[in-house]
């Protein structure tokens, strides 16, 4: 039987090893772990069909508007991110991806994503479903003590 402090170790070593292998990205990138973080939240916003703002972007990290203004000024330098006004209301900043980032991106976690695929295929479509509601609320329960924290 797994018990609740396996998993909790299991999460553990993976948030580390995650960690790790971002901060070697990083590293090689010359891109400090913040930078990293703000383009990762820049990165998933694409998926939800609302583009990150500044303002939204500092909210997320818990930065403040210069803070985050440095953030993106070098992410804006380094060729990553750009920033745009809206074409829905001119007079909001949206925050984009250039293609290069995402190439970087690719080349650099293609062969994680492999390796996780190949380890995934033992697991059947109900267990992986398992999974991900597992996940799932791994994450909401880690951010819901964050927020708590910072309140």
């Amino acid at each position: 039987m797994v018990d609740n402090s396996i998993l909790v170790r299991l999460l553990r070593q993976l948030t580390v090893e995650s960690d790790r292998f971002a901060e070697l990205f990083g590293e090689r990138q010359r891109m400090h772990r913040t930078d990293l973080n703000a383009l990762a939240l820049i990165m998933d916003a694409r998926w939800t069909g609302e583009p990150m703002s500044p303002s939204r972007l500092a909210e997320a990290m818990h930065l403040s508007a210069s803070a985050t203004t440095s953030v993106l000024d070098r992410l804006e330098a380094s060729g990553h991110v750009e920033r745009t006004r809206s074409t829905h209301d001119r007079r909001k900043v949206e925050l984009r991806v250039y293609d290069k980032a995402l190439d970087l991106g690719r080349a650099f976690f293609t062969p994680l994503n492999e390796a996780l695929t190949q380890a995934w295929e033992g697991f059947d479509d109900a267990e992986k479903e398992v999974v991900a509601r597992f996940l799932a609320a791994s994450i909401e329960a880690t951010a819901s003590v964050r927020a708590g924290l910072v309140e």
